[in-house]
């Protein structure tokens, strides 16, 4: 057994984050600390210069063994905002394809002297397992592993809960959709139970809630309407079609007269509460264009906010050694 395994492989010694693997497990300052770190870099992008010098002679390496332009694009954003070099590998193309394992992969990419790997892979715990073979001087970001995390959606997520709501510890939260299939929704959940907010609700038909969320605190509403009534937040979720096996739904219409966020149904909601979708969006199916273009949709300000929050992280993490 390695010390990885034996401890907190995010954290080292002195409890400071060197990977970002996983919401779950990081204690509330380190949640606390990345979005503090976050304000502070949202002005970068009202620059004229849109840079700052923190990563400085840095390599980032993009590997994305599973398709995300969008969650690719930020990172690579981030990076380049902080002054670092960023590598971006077409993983589909390149040696994994030829048989090459995921370790022989990385160990070539850290001979080429990285300095930090941002990992989305379409298996869970792939990021775990190359904190615990790359070198320790590198660095693991997860962008998304299989069903399992989407820790930067989450931490921009809170960010922007706590830009519009400030006090976690008041709030109604409910996050409406594919639970199942969704890792952003697991982030969610770890994040919001860590920052203490009281009441989490997850939405959807049985078929796409885990049934294992109650005992996360979570409590469970297969009914739209009693799931959003006075909440303060909503997390709409994309219908992962995907990563369906079978007929878990009737049809994509039949779930947006149920599930589908309807500015008659977000009136059950609280006057003030905003609406939110990890992206993209599909109109007509999960949300309304009516509540995703209106006054109470803060989907686009997450965009922005998620640039500042991977700068936070990778910022962070570069700064700490193993």
């Amino acid at each position: 057994m390695t010390m990885l395994s034996r401890r907190n492989p995010q954290l080292n010694r002195n409890g400071e984050l060197i990977h970002l693997l996983s919401i779950e497990g990081l204690p509330a300052a380190v949640v606390q600390q990345i979005l503090d770190t976050a304000g502070t870099f949202l002005s970068v992008s009202e620059r004229e210069v849109k840079k700052v010098p923190l990563l400085r002679g840095k390599s980032v390496f993009n590997l994305f063994f599973e398709n995300s332009t969008r969650t690719r694009t930020t990172f690579e954003i981030a990076a380049k905002r902080l002054s670092a070099d960023v590598i971006n590998l077409d993983i589909a193309r390149s040696s994994t394809a030829k048989g090459e394992s995921l370790l022989d992969t990385i160990a070539n990419l850290s001979a080429m002297h990285a300095d930090m790997f941002v990992v989305r892979h379409g298996e869970s715990g792939a990021p775990y397992l190359i904190a615990q073979h790359c070198a320790p001087h590198v660095h693991v970001v997860n962008a998304g592993d299989g069903r399992h995390s989407h820790p930067t959606q989450g931490l921009l997520d809170m960010y922007t809960i706590r830009h519009y709501k400030k006090d976690f510890r008041e709030l109604t939260v409910a996050i409406v959709g594919d639970i199942v299939h969704s890792r952003v929704a697991r982030s969610d959940i770890n994040a919001l139970t860590t920052l203490g907010v009281p009441e989490i609700r997850a939405v959807g038909p049985k078929t796409l809630v885990p049934g294992d969320l109650k005992e996360m605190g979570v409590r469970v509403c297969h009914d739209m309407t009693e799931g959003i009534a006075g909440a303060d937040v909503i997390i709409m979720l994309r219908l992962q079609n995907e990563r369906m096996s079978g007929a878990m739904l009737p049809s994509a219409g039949e779930f947006f007269k149920n599930y589908g966020l309807t500015p008659d149904k977000l009136a059950r909601a609280k006057p003030d509460a905003i609406v939110m979708h990890p992206g993209p969006i599909n109109r007509g199916v999960e949300i309304d264009s009516a509540v995703a273009d209106g006054k109470q949709s803060v989907i686009l300000p997450q965009v922005t906010f998620g640039i500042a929050v991977r700068m936070a992280v990778m910022s962070i993490i570069a700064g700490n050694t193993a």
